[in-house]
This record gives C-alpha cells, sequence and structure tokens, in this order.
C-alpha cells in the first residue's frame, strides 16, 4: 500500500500502488526480487530436478503473488510451470489474498480458498491436495476444515510448547480430523538455512550442504519438514553468502545418507501411518518468537485495523461491486497488519526488515486513510 495520505481520502481510489515512490513501486519490488530470487532459484531448482531424479519440492504461493509475477516478470511463472511440470514439485492450497480471513470470517476465507484453487488450475493445471494457510497459522477448527473439504493434509508449524515430547518428523492427525494428516515444519532445521546461513557470529558458520545433510540424516523420525520463503535463495540469503552453491550440492549430499530420500507433501502423507492427534487449541504460527498471531494483531493499531475491514463485509459484498469487493479483500492482506507491528528486539528488527514504511505508525495512518476512501466509496454505491 502506498504513502494514502488524510488529503488523499475522497480524491483517490488507488490505494496499492505509488509510480512517484520507488519505497512502494509494487512493479520495482517484485522486478527485483524476481532478478535476486525468484529466477535464479528456480531455474537452479529446474537443473536440480533434472539432475537428480528423486529430487522433490513443494510452492505455496499467493494468488496475488501470482497476480504481480504474470504482470511484471512471467519469465518467474514459466520457470515455476516447468517445475511444477516435472511433476515432481507440488502446488499447495492457500488463501488467494494471503489474509488472515478464517480466523475472521469462515465464508470469506472459503471465497478465498476457492479462488485460489481457480489460478492455480489456470496457471499449473493441478488441484492442490494439501493447504497451507497465510503464515503457517494453525488451529484445531482449520484441520477439521480441511479434512471435510477433502484435503489430504495440512502444514503447520512444529512448536514445542505444543509437541511437548514429540518430534515435528512424524505425520500426525489433526485434532478432530477423521482422514487428513498434519505436516509440522522442522522450526530449527528451516532456520538453519532461512535465518541463520550467513550470520557469522552463529556457532555453525559457515553451514555446508555436507554438514546439513548430515543433521537431517541424524535427525529421528520419519520425515523432515523444510519450510521457509523462497526468498531465502538470493534475496535474504543474498548469492554472495554462497546460498545458490549450497542449495545445488543439497541433493548430491543428502544422497550419501543411507535411506534418505525426497518427498513432496502428499508423498509423505502417503508413506507413513500418523504416530498421534495433536491438539491446537489456539492459534499458532510460524511469526516472531511468539508464534501467534501477535506479529499481525498484537497492538490496538492492529486490532483496530483488522477489525475494522471485516467489519464491512456484509455491506462489501451486498454490494456485488466486482472492484469495490476486490479492494476491501486487498486490504485484508496480512501484510498490511504485520507492517504496524511494535514490538521490540529481534522480533521488531524482522518486521522493520520486511517494512516498506518509516514506521509502524505510518503504516497504520496508510491503512486507516485508505479504508476511510473505502467507506467513501462504500457509501456513495450504497446509496
Amino acid at each position: 500500500m502506498k504513502r494514502y495520505s488524510f488529503f488523499d481520502v475522497g480524491n483517490d481510489p488507488e490505494y496499492f500502488n505509488d509510480r512517484s515512490d520507488s519505497d512502494l513501486n509494487n512493479r520495482r519490488i517484485v522486478e527485483k526480487v524476481a532478478r535476486k530470487s525468484y529466477i535464479p532459484a528456480t531455474r537452479l531448482l529446474v537443473a536440480l530436478l533434472d539432475r537428480h531424479p528423486q529430487m522433490r519440492a513443494s510452492f505455496s504461493f499467493s494468488g496475488i503473488a501470482l497476480e504481480q509475477m504474470e504482470r511484471y516478470v512471467p519469465e518467474a511463472i514459466e520457470l515455476f510451470k516447468r517445475a511444477v511440470d516435472t511433476g515432481r514439485v507440488e502446488v499447495l492450497g492457500e488463501t488467494y489474498y494471503h489474509s488472515l480471513a478464517f480466523f475472521y470470517s469462515p465464508v470469506e476465507f472459503e471465497s478465498q480458498v476457492a479462488k485460489h484453487r481457480d489460478i492455480i488450475r489456470r496457471i499449473f493445471g493441478v488441484r492442490p491436495r494439501v493447504f497451507r494457510n497465510t503464515e503457517l497459522s494453525y488451529r484445531n477448527d482449520l484441520g477439521e476444515w480441511a479434512d471435510r473439504n477433502g484435503y489430504a493434509g495440512i502444514i503447520a508449524e512444529g512448536w514445542d510448547p505444543i509437541l511437548g515430547w514429540r518430534s515435528p518428523n512424524y505425520v500426525y492427525t489433526p485434532k478432530g480430523s477423521a482422514n487428513a494428516r498434519l505436516l509440522l515444519k522442522n522450526y530449527r532445521l528451516s532456520d538453519d538455512v532461512a535465518f541463520r546461513f550467513s550470520s557469522q557470529q552463529w556457532s555453525e558458520w559457515p553451514l555446508t550442504a555436507e554438514k546439513f545433510a548430515q543433521w537431517v540424516g541424524a535427525a529421528e523420525g520419519d520425515t523432515v519438514n523444510l519450510f521457509m520463503d523462497y526468498e531465502t535463495f538470493g534475496e535474504h540469503q543474498w548469492e554472495d553468502t554462497g546460498i545458490f552453491n549450497f542449495l545445488e550440492r543439497l541433493p548430491e549430499e543428502l544422497a550419501k545418507n543411507p535411506g534418505i530420500d525426497f518427498k513432496t507433501p502428499s508423498e509423505v502423507i502417503a508413506s507413513y501411518d500418523p504416530r498421534d492427534e495433536v491438539d491446537m487449541p489456539h492459534v499458532v504460527t510460524w511469526a516472531d518468537t511468539d508464534r501467534d498471531l501477535t506479529a499481525w494483531v498484537g497492538n490496538p493499531m492492529q486490532q483496530a485495523a483488522i477489525d475494522n475491514v471485516y467489519a464491512l463485509e456484509p455491506a462489501v459484498m451486498r454490494t456485488n461491486d466486482t472492484k469495490l469487493i476486490d479492494d476491501w479483500r486487498r486490504l485484508q492482506t496480512s501484510d498490511h497488519f504485520y507492517y504496524m507491528c511494535t514490538k521490540w528486539f529481534q522480533d521488531g528488527d524482522v518486521h522493520a526488515y520486511f517494512s516498506p514504511y518509516e514506521s509502524p505508525y505510518e503504516a497504520y495512518i496508510a491503512y486507516m486513510n485508505a479504508l476511510s476512501d473505502f467507506r467513501f466509496r462504500l457509501e456513495k454505491q450504497q446509496r
């Protein structure tokens, strides 16, 4: 969202791209990340899939990310399609708008999932069989929903306070589910790559493919589920850190360990019986040290913003106005609320790294100004 000011309210119905502001120009951002990460990483992945028949991977794309790549960097889309066309790369289901709708409006959540399913079918010709909610946000009733809607499984964070003595390296059953399975991210090994890879203060630096393969080989259990931002490769961890060399060497190093192979999430679910039922009565995510929703709704600004946007749902849907509905849904994207976070220390540093705004307060003001304009448009439509 651009830096939408009080003076724009009533005068400017475009909230999401400011061509005059290089920091908030969506085309520039997408092109930069694609050049540094999506294109070289996927080109390498396709080469690895050709070179190593055992190689597997999976992707979770939001619909709005795919929209922007189709518009600005079609080369990235073509590379992703080449990877999926191998039959060894699975595409996961999620919400189209990368929203937290499940926790605020089940009806809206269903609509976004259906819209996401449509764009995945159009671009990749597949139907998702495993679901991943925004930011791995999960609660028991989401597992029940996945089960009712025919998903083979759902992915969540393997968070210690929930698991207790159990390991994330097994397949589990979500509480209340008859058929769906729960796959848990191994956050320690995932974060070794995603966050610690280039940290020279880390006792294990430098992390080589050989060392990491040994760690995976030593892990107990049936499966090690690695899940991370794709921007890990080239954007969060720059090329000069050696991250692409690490990725290129990893399949051959893993192959040196007897009994280790690759599987897509669906293949993991089909290969192993569940070891236990996992009960997550409260929301667990992969964000921050709290692993809950406080990254998005942890302060009064965030709570006001998200409550206000979802309160508009009945009036918005009554309009049947395609543009209004789409704008309202784009206002639900979780990043808007993430940028308003006021946490300190390490969590605060992570939020600041991702935010294009000078402060959480600037993000909040821009959002609420845009929401005020949206209300004017909605009231005008209702007259």
